[in-house]
């Protein structure tokens, strides 16, 4: 069953989620403070948590380092893109802005949930990554989507290679011609929108769908479908 730690000092809110969660089949526990989840967390990591920001104690932004490593979605009133841009780049995998709707947050929670699974696969196995019915084996350089193989290109492979390493993760663009350097020299910030819309392309006459996800403003990200 898996954890998921709900961190919001608004009781109303709390009781509505954990009521859903637990409808949904999950197990959930509470913090009503920042300082409370910090405790939470040194006793168990959950699975999963749903971070508001406007916290007693310790803030949501000063908590979310603390849960490197969990999959979080941010459920705050702040709904400015500077508010957004900056967590997402800080560690959150996701950030809804209250009110809610409920199924989607539901479904957000199960997106997440889904992705932190296929990472921790990857990790598991033998050198390769896996995401949804996309497989790159680093050893023979070669990417297949159900079984069959795609072709790409030195710069497409290490850019998908990236992205599939943390699939929760967003890759700002920055980051992502940093890293990829080391791989490809003919990558730069003019030529990435190309390198990716070819990427992108092939992958979905594959059959891998849009599995690459832009996210405006910011970067990309492996999307679940």
């Amino acid at each position: 069953m898996k954890h998921i730690l709900v961190i919001d000092d608004d009781i109303y809110i709390g009781n509505l989620l954990q009521e859903a969660l637990e409808g949904e089949g999950y197990r959930v526990s509470r913090a009503y403070s920042g300082t409370e989840a910090v405790l939470a967390l040194d006793r168990e990591r959950p699975d999963l948590a749903l971070l508001d920001l406007m916290l007693p104690g310790l803030s949501g932004e000063q908590v979310l380092p603390r849960l490197s490593g969990i999959p979080v979605i941010v459920v705050s009133a702040k709904a400015d893109i500077d508010s957004k841009t900056s967590l997402l780049l800080g560690g959150a995998a996701d950030y809804i802005t209250k009110p809610f709707v409920l199924r989607e947050l539901l479904a957000r929670v199960a997106v997440r949930l889904r992705e932190a699974c296929f990472q921790d696969a990857s990790a598991r196995g033998d050198g390769a990554l896996t995401f949804q019915n996309l497989r790159l084996e680093p050893d023979t350089r070669s990417v297949r989507v159900d079984g069959g193989e795609v072709h790409l290109t030195r710069t497409e492979y290490a850019i998908l290679k990236l992205l599939m390493r943390s699939p929760a993760q967003v890759v700002t663009k920055s980051a992502l011609l940093d890293r990829i350097s080391h791989d490809t020299p003919d990558c730069t910030e003019s030529s990435l929108k190309t390198h990716m819309s070819n990427l992108r392309k092939k992958l979905r006459d594959a059959g891998a769908g849009d599995c690459i996800e832009a996210v405006w403003g910011i970067g990309f990200k492996m999307h679940t479908i």
